[in-house]
């Protein structure tokens, strides 16, 4: 069901310090707190005795203390206390250990080997210590649904004409042609809409009058993170193959879908813009928007989840789902590979 041996987003980086906080991921529960100097730990959260969570117990320095008999357990999950029996540790006191990373303002986790944890694995945010490029605060979103109905709603530019009338809408994004493209991280499905109107989220955000050439870039990278990029440009100076004017004005957001189980996911985001590095106001606008927008998206897939799990009649696929069943058919090989 999920891809195990890749890193996925645990936190905001900014969310995880000396206390200790139960999580899910996957389908498995772990906790999560920080040594006194700081660096991020990951233990199974189930005492091996009698499985209360660790999360109900203490932060002892860098060890945790189960609530319930002082089992004691240090960074690595190895039982380094046992106060009902000190002179006979149990061999058998062991949580599991998962490998935890901070890197562009988030906690990363690998929930599979942890031999096979590289952090030169983290996905890689282009231009992050550009000091030309904005940021945006970002957020978090728990959503009732499978993390895949999400993952196919952010390769379904077409989605934003109904859910996003008064944001990521605008003309040419229902009945425009969509291209689709394999690569090797995932698919994406792209495509450029000529002298149109921008769409009214980005129209205050560009510099230039007028309409516009628009770029629809909607990527989906193994295990499950989404690469969505707006350009807009001056009619006549967009397509594939044409270099960026001065005037273009870039917007990527970042989308990171951390399942939690397989009824329920979560999810991070962040914007990451070509212009108005220190506009605070800009920044605020972006988000807000995001949020407003994401939340629309989570009132469907909820909805699409219940139907769809429960559904008393066939369903079809239309045209637009091309990208995301690609998407589900390269996801499935590399768990099936991962099972190997």
């Amino acid at each position: 069901m999920f891809l195990r041996n890749c890193w996925y987003v645990a936190a905001w980086s900014k969310d995880i310090g000396r206390e200790l906080k139960a999580e899910t991921f996957l389908g498995e529960n772990v906790v999560l707190y920080r040594q006194q100097d700081g660096r991020p730990v990951a233990l199974e959260n189930a005492c091996p005795h009698r499985k209360l969570p660790l999360s109900e117990g203490n932060l002892k320095g860098d060890t945790v203390e189960c609530g319930y008999h002082g089992l004691t357990f240090d960074c690595s999950g190895t039982c380094v206390a046992a106060p009902t029996q000190a002179h006979a540790i149990p061999r058998r006191a062991v949580v599991k250990s998962y490998p935890v990373v901070d890197r562009y303002r988030l906690l990363w986790i690998w929930m599979g080997d942890p031999e096979l944890a590289d952090p030169d694995m983290i996905f890689p945010i282009e231009n992050f210590d550009d000091k030309s490029w904005g940021l945006t605060d970002g957020g978090v979103l728990d959503i009732d649904c499978n993390y895949l109905w999400i993952c196919d709603n952010l390769l379904d530019p077409s989605h934003v004409a109904w859910v996003h009338v008064t944001s990521f809408a605008g003309a040419g994004t229902d009945e425009e042609q969509l291209n689709v493209e394999k690569t090797d991280r995932g698919v994406i499905v792209s495509r450029w809409i000529e002298n149109k109107p921008p769409s009214p989220y980005y129209a205050n955000l560009v510099s230039f009058e007028g309409d516009c050439d628009r770029l629809q870039h909607y990527e989906m990278c193994l295990p499950a993170i989404g690469l969505n990029k707006s350009i807009y440009t001056p009619v006549g100076t967009g397509g594939y193959d044409k270099p960026y004017v001065d005037e273009t004005f870039i917007n990527i957001s970042y989308n990171f879908m951390t399942p939690i189980n397989e009824d329920q996911s979560r999810y991070f985001w962040f914007q990451h813009r070509n212009s108005d590095p220190d506009n605070a106001e800009v920044s605020k606008f972006m988000n807000d928007g995001a949020v407003m927008a994401f939340n629309e998206d989570r009132e469907v897939l909820e909805k699409v989840h219940a139907g769809m799990k429960h559904a008393k009649t066939p369903y079809i696929d239309l045209g637009l789902d091309a990208g995301a069943k690609q998407f589900r058919r390269i996801l499935d090989r590399a768990i099936e590979a991962e099972g190997n």
